[in-house]
């Protein structure tokens, strides 16, 4: 029997399913993911302030950087908190409008993560490949511009799909079979028929994904080529290593999001799905602060004189 149509929504609440398992296994996940959520937050915190602190990195390359921690740390509380509720006190109920807020926000971050990243790539781009007219292409009101564009875009990318999914109605099970409301596991809860917003978020994921795709991937294959031709050895493997550690990193990301979403229709299991989706909701933004900034000398160099001039005022204040 065909989904049917029904004038009004049956559930006012989903059942997220999470992790399932004996009580032990959930308290060794929540401590898991609690310490892994203060740890995002302590790298991303730590990093807006080095940069804020040290005027030496009021660059182009901090102002993306410190965008992209200020959207970590809005991506992982949109998931994670409802996660730890799940695990600790079993809350594994949510509104219907809560579902939707966290799917909103969650493909939104998401979105504006892949154009955030896309910007940082033409950064670089322009900063070794063109470095005499790096200042002037890339001065303050381009970069504001490109960061204000990737998270509008982000934004606006994942409305229409999110307004369409609200008004399906759901009226068999209401058990979302995943850690968070994400769009495949939603869907199959639906009895309405699905077809049309399946085709809107799979052309809303290709309109987010290709063009970020493509500009990513051409700023790095330029990168590769003029730091091939470094005449210096120590220099060209410095320059690779950093090239590298990055293209990981954005690699990673990419991989995980496209194998979710970049799929004309509801993936039917969602074991596998579960784990995909805590690289890129979990593992990527635990990763990025270390690999875009924590390995950089000078934002190395800045943590270490403030945690000496802290501990110096500390132990000033003890002998008065």
């Amino acid at each position: 029997m065909g989904k049917r149509n029904h004038s009004s929504h049956s559930h006012t609440e989903f059942i997220i399913m999470g992790f399932p398992g004996p009580l032990e296994h959930q308290v060794l996940l929540f401590v898991l993911f609690l310490f892994i959520y203060l740890v995002i937050l302590m790298e991303n915190v730590l990093l807006i302030m080095t940069i804020r602190l040290n005027y030496h990195l009021h660059t182009p390359m901090y102002f993306f950087l410190g965008s992209l921690s200020l959207l970590e740390i809005l991506y992982v509380s949109v998931t994670i908190p409802k996660l730890l509720s799940n695990f600790l006190l079993g809350d594994k109920a949510i509104s219907l409008w809560g579902c939707m807020l966290q799917l909103f926000f969650f493909l939104s971050l998401g979105s504006s993560e892949c154009f955030l990243l896309a910007a940082m790539a033409y950064d670089r781009y322009l900063a070794i490949c063109h470095p005499l007219q790096y200042s002037g292409l890339m001065n303050p009101r381009v970069c504001v511009v490109l960061i204000l564009a990737s998270w509008l875009s982000g934004f606006l990318a994942s409305f229409p799909s999110v307004v369409m999914i609200s008004k399906l109605n759901f009226c068999g099970s209401n058990t979302i079979g995943h850690f968070f409301c994400d769009i495949s596991p939603i869907l199959k809860l639906s009895c309405t028929d699905t077809s049309t917003v399946e085709i809107l978020d799979f052309m809303a994921a290709l309109s987010v994904l290709m063009p970020s795709l493509l500009v990513t991937g051409s700023s790095y294959i330029c990168l590769f080529t003029t730091v091939a031709k470094i005449p210096s050895t120590a220099g060209k493997q410095k320059a690779f290593s950093t090239c590298v550690s990055h293209l990981v990193a954005v690699s990673m990301f990419y991989a995980t999001t496209i194998f979710m979403y970049v799929r004309p229709r509801a993936i039917g299991t969602f074991d596998l799905n579960k784990l995909v989706s805590v690289v890129y909701t979990v593992v990527s933004p635990l990763l990025n602060p270390i690999i875009y900034s924590l390995r950089n000398r000078e934002v190395r160099e800045t943590l270490r004189r403030a945690l000496n001039n802290k501990a110096t005022s500390s132990i000033f204040c003890i002998k008065v």
